[in-house]
């Protein structure tokens, strides 16, 4: 349930309690000197601080933070039992002994190659790194407050580098860069005794925060351990979003600065519904989210009460409602929610969570899992979609990837690839109904060219005797304004159409969906996107061809009506927001839906039709309105 209680006030940039970190404005570069007028450093204030991102995933998590480095640096956020305290200390005296000798072995090469000018600088950072205040003052921090020793040296140094960074004498603020650099050294010294991250001795469920996640570093969280995650970077429609709802673990995305504070909390909140996260929430606000938990699992069961029942309006008008998946494990989830099948099957993440391209056998094997897995029931598989975010070490992309080569075009320049992906697809389609789709298409050549790729491989298979699907249902995205446009033409050379809404926004917009400076700007309620799809509809229709949505609109309450009286009659989502929008279709009629997509289209600006929008839910399930209507949407 997306729950409308009150909640702590919103600012962008977090509120302004300070952390109990006082300190006078010395002006020696020394540790030594910066420490001693650092008073009540270990008196550490939990005031509550709440920052406001982007929701992107919901639900909501409560736990301990488990803090990822902006620096690439993964640091744990562990208590130490008593007896574990000394340990950690003598672990802590070797990673500084360690750095010690690194740095001299570095200083030694600097003098050899460069100088010895270049060597006393970096005999500078061994002296740092020998000082004994830094060594008393972490180890006291290990000891008073039973924190790690990568967080009690991160901790002390920071301190000091917001020192010399607040410096008016240039000389000694420029200082600031050589004590991070010995920050680095220590710490990753200190990391390099243990396992490869943190999260792989994650015992405890924790709540990640982190500068920024890639996809495939979201598609590797265990949601068992992992109870949410905030990133300091990110907007609502970007791929490491849409993994995260796939996974079904509440997330807030571009939430700005925040990890420095968020270092030191004990206790965080995830609100997923409403993009919030609340560092170390006082008692009143912590029993309130926590009471939203409980509201929200009875909301959840009462819903699974849905699943069995069809996706019929009132009128009883027939809407298809599918699930999206990126992992085989995914299906069983469909189904408990009732979806008819696969709309989405995104096949990247077997690139991504690979070193190398996947073998025509692996491939085959991922996908004939979800084809048993469904029992009869349709997939749709979509082809490479590689390229923009989804940076990987295997092919190539552009330094501006959303123009560049991406998706099927990425496909078409490395036909070897494309075809083994083909050969894999085509040998599931033996063992279940299966349909092939194209992504990213901008013109009929590229249409045309994959077909005749598709047709060559099919032709190989049956020549070397290896089942498949004759006839196999081929069908493309529509994601460009190009495609939109020319939607008359490729619907007679295509079996059916699917929306991808994500992409047909940035484009039509001219929005770069994962860049939250301009994410005020990127509405699937534009006049100019409601219109497209109206286009697509229309072509389909005249084809007689079936015309699905499988972006994030086709998921959002909020929208529902709106696409069943644009005449779209096919949704695909992700599997948790399945039972929610069949509540919905269950609850309307098509002649409501029909009058608040003719009012839509008639309107000029997204804030109106979101207006409209808002108000039709409202109108249509007044008793709990608030629970659909997701926050900050208009615009």
């Amino acid at each position: 349930m997306k729950s409308r209680n009150p909640r702590p006030s919103r600012k962008s940039s977090g509120q302004t309690s300070k952390t109990g970190r006082g300190g006078d404005s010395g002006t020696s570069p020394s540790i030594g000197s910066a420490s001693t007028g650092e008073k009540g450093s270990l008196e550490r204030a939990t005031m509550m601080k709440t920052f406001h991102g982007v929701a992107v995933s919901p639900g909501l998590a409560i736990g301990p933070p488990l803090v990822v480095d902006p620096r690439g640096q993964w640091l744990p956020r562990r208590s130490l039992l008593s007896d574990s305290i000394a340990d950690e200390q003598a672990r802590l005296l070797r990673g500084l002994e360690a750095a010690k000798r690194e740095v001299e072995a570095a200083q030694a090469e600097a003098k050899e190659k460069l100088g010895p000018q270049y060597a006393d600088i970096l005999a500078a950072h061994a002296q740092m790194i020998s000082d004994p205040t830094l060594k008393r003052d972490a180890s006291h921090r290990i000891e008073q407050e039973s924190i790690s020793a990568e967080h009690a040296v991160s901790e002390v140094l920071d301190a000091h580098v917001h020192r010399l960074e607040s410096l008016t004498d240039s000389h000694l603020a420029a200082r600031a860069g050589d004590v991070r650099d010995i920050q680095n050294r220590i710490i990753c010294q200190l990391s390099g005794q243990r396992r490869s991250t943190p999260l792989d001795e994650l015992v405890h469920p924790s709540v990640i925060l982190a500068h920024d996640l890639s996809p495939s570093e979201t598609a590797g969280l265990d949601p068992k351990h992992v109870l949410g995650f905030a990133t300091e970077a990110g907007g609502r429609a970007s791929h490491t979003a849409i993994v995260a709802e796939a996974l079904e673990i509440p997330a807030v995305v571009g939430v700005g600065r925040f990890l420095d504070q968020a270092r030191t909390a004990q206790m965080l909140i995830i609100d997923g519904d409403e993009g919030l996260v609340v560092l170390d929430p006082d008692p009143e606000t912590l029993e309130r989210y926590k009471r939203d938990a409980v509201k929200r699992a009875a909301r959840f069961e009462e819903l699974a009460g849905l699943a069995t029942l069809p996706a019929e309006t009132l009128d009883g008008a027939r809407v298809g409602l599918w699930g999206n998946i990126e992992f085989p494990g995914e299906v069983a989830a469909c189904l408990e929610r009732g979806a008819m099948g696969v709309g989405l099957y995104r096949t990247e993440f077997l690139y991504l969570n690979n070193p190398r391209h996947p073998s025509e056998q692996e491939q085959f094997e991922s996908y004939a899992e979800v084809v048993r897995s469904l029992q009869g029931r349709p997939v749709t598989i979509r082809t490479l979609d590689l390229g923009a975010d989804k940076f990987v070490g295997c092919p190539s992309v552009d330094t501006n990837p959303a123009l560049g080569l991406r998706s099927l075009r990425l496909s078409l320049r490395e036909p070897k690839q494309f075809r083994t992906q083909l050969r894999a697809i085509l040998r599931a389609s033996a063992l279940g109904d299966v349909r092939v789709m194209f992504p990213l298409l901008s013109t009929l050549n590229e249409l045309r060219q994959a077909r005749a790729i598709l047709n060559d491989v099919a032709a190989e298979l049956t020549s070397e005797g290896i089942a498949h699907r004759v006839g196999l249902p081929v069908g493309v995205m529509i994601e460009v304004p190009a495609a939109a446009v020319m939607a008359d033409e490729l619907a007679k050379e295509v079996d059916f159409f699917s929306i991808g809404t994500n992409d047909l926004v940035q484009y039509t917009l001219a929005v770069d969906r994962t860049n939250e400076s301009v994410a005020d700007l990127y509405s699937a309620a534009d006049p100019a996107v409601l219109r497209l799809i109206g286009m697509v509809v229309a072509a389909a229709r005249k084809q007689g061809i079936e015309v699905s949505i499988c972006g994030t609109m086709g998921g959002e309450p909020l929208y529902s009506m709106l696409l069943l009286g644009l005449g779209v009659h096919q949704l695909s989502m992700p599997p948790h927001q399945l039972p929610e929008i069949k509540r919905i279709i269950r609850g309307v009629s098509m002649a409501q839906a029909r009058s608040v997509a003719a009012e839509a289209l008639r309107l000029d600006t997204s804030q109106a039709v979101v207006a409209l929008l808002e108000n039709a839910l409202t109108q249509a399930f007044l008793a709990d309105a608030a629970t659909l209507i997701p926050p900050d949407r208009a615009g």
